[in-house]
């Protein structure tokens, strides 16, 4: 009877018993689940597949069919595996610190700056003659060499100027040569004039003797007198002429007529008219690159010493350098330098210190600092050097105020700082 009352429970539905079972049942397969993923120390395995049976929910069947729970082992912790690196950063590391103290003790002999600045020679090309140009032979930007034609300035003034001065050399030559001959002239005066004097002095003696036997006139005496002094003032009068023509021609009458000084000073105008014929033909002083010569046309008066256009030099170049004065310590003139070039990347010149500025470059400003001011602030200085630079052909073409470094070797180590030099005396000192 008591069957036939108790309810009945419907057929798809299960015990409270039954249904625990099969949570305990699914919690150990998470579990299991769990214990297939592996965690290594460098990779991370892939979890194990599972049976696609044994990830389906169990299907509902009596509770006497289910089987009984099965214990799973907790997972095992794997121990990361150790590499290599710690230990061997630690024995890196003092080797590192000896290495860089010895590159720091041993090292700062280099003295490098970047304030330098390439510099050329350059000029305005001039002529000191005036003229009209005619020609112009070079354009913007040419390379020109030592000797070669700039510019031409109309020739025919100085040519007439030269054939003018040419003539008056020839005019002086004639007054010399005639210098010559008068002096000749008159030495042969002087020797007539000496040759007359025995005569006129046995004149005057004859008559001197007759006027005292009263046998002469007094007339006749005093005309021999007469005669014999004339006869030795012409004398006189000749050497002072001779001395006079010899003076004209140098004190040497032998002379050529190419070293007597009026030759020579007609020759001195012949020699200038033919220097402003030749300067009015300008031609470049040295190798370099012309520039700005658009600004002087054909048919333009250019005026003595007024530049036509520029002209900067291709070969001789210096670096400017204006290093800080505390950079300037063990820097000599004559120490090697390293030039790289900001324009050409990984190119490299080397040169000399030239020379290093007696003062900075403020001291020349028209208003240097004064110093007694109560305004006054101290800035280190800048001290121009000039270096030199070798081996300019067959590397790039250098231009005037490209930036540049440079790198002076002064030959002094950075040595040991000063409280490790201390400690080290100390030492010494106690023992």
């Amino acid at each position: 009877m008591a069957d036939s009352t108790s309810p009945k429970k419907p057929a798809g539905e299960e015990t409270p018993a039954g249904r625990t079972d099969q949570i305990i049942q699914l919690d150990s397969e998470r579990e299991q689940r769990r214990a297939n993923v592996v965690i290594d120390n460098d990779e991370l395995e892939a979890p194990v597949a599972l049976e696609p049976a044994a990830l389906e929910a169990p299907a509902k069947e009596p509770q006497s069919q289910q089987a009984p729970p099965v214990a799973v082992a907790p997972p095992v912790p794997v121990k990361p595996k150790r590499g290599l690196t710690r230990p061997v950063l630690f024995a890196l590391l003092p080797v590192a610190l000896v290495v860089g103290g010895y590159y720091y003790v041993t090292g700062g002999q280099l003295m490098t700056t970047d304030n330098a600045y390439i510099q050329a020679q350059s000029l305005g090309v001039s002529t000191d003659v005036s003229g009209t140009v005619q020609e112009i032979d070079v354009h913007e930007n040419q390379a020109v060499k030592k000797g070669d034609v700039l510019f031409r300035l109309r020739p025919a003034s100085f040519e007439t100027a030269l054939a003018a001065a040419q003539a008056q050399l020839g005019t002086v030559r004639n007054q010399v040569l005639t210098l010559e001959a008068s002096y000749q002239q008159s030495l042969s005066q002087i020797e007539q004039a000496q040759a007359d004097i025995p005569y006129y002095e046995a004149a005057f003696q004859r008559q001197q003797d007759l006027l005292k036997t009263s046998t002469a006139s007094k007339a006749s005496f005093d005309s021999a007198q007469h005669d014999l002094v004339a006869a030795r003032q012409k004398v006189s009068v000749a050497k002072a002429q001779a001395q006079a023509t010899l003076a004209q021609l140098g004190g040497d009458a032998n002379q050529p007529v190419e070293k007597n000084p009026f030759y020579l000073q007609a020759q001195s105008g012949v020699d200038d008219a033919q220097r402003n014929l030749a300067d009015s033909v300008v031609k470049a002083p040295f190798d370099g690159i012309v520039t700005n010569v658009d600004a002087l046309q054909v048919g333009k008066y250019l005026p003595a010493s007024q530049p036509a256009f520029s002209l900067v030099s291709s070969t001789d170049l210096w670096i400017a350098a204006e290093p800080k004065e505390t950079e300037l310590t063990y820097v000599r003139p004559g120490q090697t330098a390293t030039i790289s070039v900001d324009t050409y990347p990984g190119a490299v010149w080397h040169g000399k210190v030239a020379s290093i500025s007696p003062a900075s470059s403020s001291s020349f400003s028209l208003l240097p600092a004064q110093n007694t001011t109560g305004n006054w602030v101290k800035v280190v200085q800048r001290i121009p050097m000039r270096v030199t630079i070798d081996g300019i052909e067959g590397n790039p073409p250098l231009r005037g105020g490209m930036s540049a470094v440079v790198d002076v070797d002064t030959g002094h180590a950075r040595g040991l700082p000063d409280f490790v030099t201390n400690l080290t005396g100390l030492f010494g000192q106690k023992s």
